[in-house]
């Protein structure tokens, strides 16, 4: 992927509680905790910002950290989060679900 986006996954209930995050997921009562820079991320991911974008004004300028080194390890974070369905991954921006269009009855 050239450009990386990330997005709260769905059936999700999250409440930050100081620096930390916790989520719960509603179809297996998965909880998760994260830390304040899973925290940053999960508060950045908007499915519509590249991920190297948040790295770069949201992750550096809080820790003393290079970007290449931060992008590597917030995509990796990324993707575990995304295989415990925390987080979606694409390669373009994705429409909130609050914002995706709904079909009417008719199927139009």
């Amino acid at each position: 992927m050239t450009h990386l986006y990330i997005a709260r996954g769905n059936r999700l209930a999250a409440r930050k509680l100081e620096a930390e995050t916790v989520i719960l997921r509603a179809d297996d009562s998965g909880l998760f905790v994260l830390n304040e820079l899973g925290s940053l991320l999960w508060g950045a991911a908007d499915g519509t910002t590249p991920l190297a974008t948040i790295v770069e004004r949201v992750i550096c300028p809080q820790f003393d950290v290079d970007t290449a080194t931060a992008l590597q390890d917030a995509t990796r974070f990324a993707e575990s989060l995304r295989d415990h369905q925390i987080l979606e991954l694409s390669d373009a921006p994705m429409v909130p679900l609050e914002l995706a269009p709904i079909a009417d009855e008719a199927g139009l």
